[in-house]
């Protein structure tokens, strides 16, 4: 499973990128991807919003509708995801957000993120 947190949903629209198309590229199925519920959560929280953001949350969630969605005991997203990760069916995690990534590669979690303009590149731990 390849975890997504709320920065990577918001991808395609804050930063031009074809999300699953490149997990695809890299030779992920999108049907493998996981959501933790506080991602959805905080993807309504911002979609409801006005601006850029509510409308890179609203896609995000859009998006979050074709993943598996799994509970964590952490209430806060980044928190959700990092619990998550030490999940044994957890392969990967998709986040563009530097404190998240580095806490994730720290659990020796390689992480998909953003390298270039609009393509993905996987950071082994």
């Amino acid at each position: 499973m390849i975890l997504l947190d709320t920065n990577a949903l918001m991808m395609p629209v804050e930063c031009n990128v074809r999300l699953f198309a490149e997990l695809d590229r890299l030779g992920f199925d999108e049907t493998d991807c996981l959501v933790p519920r506080s991602v959805l959560a905080e993807l309504d929280k911002l979609s409801a919003g006005a601006g850029a953001e509510a409308t890179a949350a609203s896609v995000g969630r859009d998006l979050a509708d074709r993943c598996s969605v799994r509970e964590a005991a952490a209430d806060y997203a980044d928190d959700a995801v990092v619990e998550l990760a030490g999940d044994d069916d957890v392969t990967h995690a998709v986040t563009n957000d530097a404190p998240l990534r580095r806490r994730l590669l720290d659990r020796g979690v390689p992480v998909i993120s953003l390298r270039g303009r609009n393509k993905l590149a996987i950071t082994q731990p």
